[in-house]
């Protein structure tokens, strides 16, 4: 028997209080005669909602983003990709979501407005998480000039003076070759990424409408940062 299709859903209204037992049950079972039979809960509670979410975040940010036309929301699928890691298990125990900087091309090559990932793990931040080989050589230029070094800089204490937490996917230890260690951006320098992470999400939080609310705060906050990096490196 098909899975049911998600409700129609205009605004977000919170996740459901029993929402995140879809998740556990997921994780102790781990099938796919499962979650098949249990596919109308994951688009009902996640899927839906999470849709909604996304998408009236998006429609608070266009003044974060001036001249800037954001992706329409975009969910990530379930089910992992398992052929070169060593965890086999089909699912995913979180829903994700992004809405990225740049209509066109992969989301690897785009920032993140807003990524947001729910479930048993909980993780809201914006920016760039890992820069193609080519932004990083464009990202290293600019952070050790001075004047958009300079920029970069002041736009990033800013972010993180107001609760956001400068992160990538990886972060060298020393400077690279060719660039003085003792650059006065050398931390900057060591980033092969630019992401803006947000505080912890308030407990009980996905649960209510004020959630979009959050959100938005939170990715106007990060909005400086995340488009001087769409303007000088993406």
């Amino acid at each position: 028997m098909p899975a049911r299709k998600p409700p129609a859903t205009t605004s977000f209204t919170g996740f459901a209080k029993d929402a995140p037992g879809f998740f556990h049950a997921l994780a102790a079972e781990m099938n796919r005669d499962w979650f098949n039979a249990n596919k109308g809960d994951y688009e009902t509670k996640w899927v839906a909602p999470m849709t909604a979410l996304l998408g009236e975040v998006g429609a608070r940010l266009g003044g974060a983003y001036p001249g800037i036309a954001l992706a329409e929301p975009k969910l990530f699928r379930i089910h992992r990709d398992v052929r070169f890691g060593k965890d086999k298990s089909p699912y995913k125990t979180q829903i994700a979501g992004i809405i990225s900087t740049a209509r066109k091309g992969a989301v690897t090559e785009s920032g993140a407005a807003v990524y947001l990932h729910l479930g048993l793990e909980e993780y809201a931040g914006a920016g760039f998480y890992v820069f193609t080989p080519e932004q990083l050589v464009r990202w290293r230029k600019k952070v050790a000039a001075e004047r958009t070094g300079k920029e970069i800089a002041g736009l990033i204490a800013a972010a993180t003076q107001a609760g956001l937490s400068l992160d990538a996917h990886d972060v060298l230890v020393r400077v690279p070759r060719g660039l003085d260690p003792e650059h006065p951006r050398a931390e900057l320098l060591r980033h092969k990424g630019c992401v803006l992470g947000f505080p912890a999400i308030p407990k009980g939080l996905i649960h209510k409408p004020a959630l979009a609310t959050w959100l938005a705060e939170q990715a106007t906050r990060a909005a400086p940062v995340v488009r001087w990096v769409q303007k000088h490196v993406a």
